[in-house]
């Protein structure tokens, strides 16, 4: 076998084209946010028009297509695709609601009930100690820990900062002051066991986690008739992160926890345009 430089005749660069499932509404909205940002820091010039940019970026984030094959396909650079990404989803994350806004809206709409649950994103695992914090001894995996709160029918309200994989429900919830600010609003929230503790007003409760069983304390059929109902009600909070999970790019996380933040944050607001459409 000998090696050439000679390319075979009759080539030309491939391109890979893909289904985006997602609205036009939601493009729109990308776009005319970038629009916006442009006129607003006074720049009058893209390589490419606004419309296309925010393609490119939702296919990067919806099917996690790498950055250089985004660049070779539309004639630019890698780096700036990276670029247009991260400032796009820090416009994003921007638009995303705060925690005391967010419980207000939903008191104001009529609802009583919010839905409160924890969940692991994987990250890739690296080296060195200062990475041991981010493993999951629930998951078995190396991860960030993030908390969020859907309304009744399991739309995404709210999402917490990123934080380390083998952090606990409870300690994010306490960290984000989620019994006061549910207080204030009037509200209530359901929550699996892993909350238990969270809130120990027996006389006024206002996270509802249910009955554990041990050894030694078997439930009697009201506990169990009211753990059902409980689960239930939680079911919702489930199809949450279903929603948000859609977007590939976070099957496996490979940023800091901080750009982390922003992302997830970034994506509650597109799954919103999406869900709520």
């Amino acid at each position: 076998m000998t090696k050439t430089e000679k390319h075979a005749g009759d080539t030309c660069p491939l391109v890979c084209q893909c289904r985006l499932p997602l609205s036009t509404r939601t493009v729109n909205h990308l776009a005319d946010l970038l629009r916006r940002h442009l006129k607003v820091i006074r720049s009058r010039w893209r390589i490419l028009p606004p419309g296309k940019i925010a393609v490119i970026v939702l296919a990067v984030l919806r099917h996690d297509q790498r950055l250089a094959d985004m660049a070779g396909g539309n004639d630019v650079s890698e780096s700036t695709v990276r670029r247009w990404r991260d400032g796009l989803v820090t416009l994003l994350a921007a638009q995303a609601p705060r925690l005391d806004r967010a419980l207000k809206k939903v008191a104001r709409q009529g609802g009583e009930v919010v839905l409160i649950d924890g969940t692991l994103i994987h990250t890739q695992r690296r080296t060195g100690k200062a990475d041991r914090r981010n493993y999951s001894g629930k998951h078995h995996h190396h991860g960030l820990h993030f908390l969020a709160l859907t309304d009744e029918k399991g739309r995404l309200i709210w999402i917490s900062a990123a934080r380390p994989g083998r952090t606990h429900d409870n300690t994010a919830a306490r960290h984000d002051h989620i019994l006061a600010h549910l207080r204030s609003a009037g509200l209530s929230a359901l929550a699996d066991l892993g909350f238990r503790g969270l809130d120990n007003d027996v006389l006024d409760p206002v996270i509802v986690t249910g009955f554990h069983a041990s050894r030694t304390h078997k439930l009697t059929p009201g506990q169990k008739t009211a753990n059902r109902v409980i689960a239930v009600g939680r079911a919702p909070v489930e199809h949450g992160f279903a929603h948000l999970e859609n977007w590939r790019i976070l099957t496996k996380l490979r940023t800091e926890p901080a750009c982390a933040t922003h992302l997830l944050r970034a994506l509650l607001v597109l799954t919103n345009l999406e869900v709520n459409r």
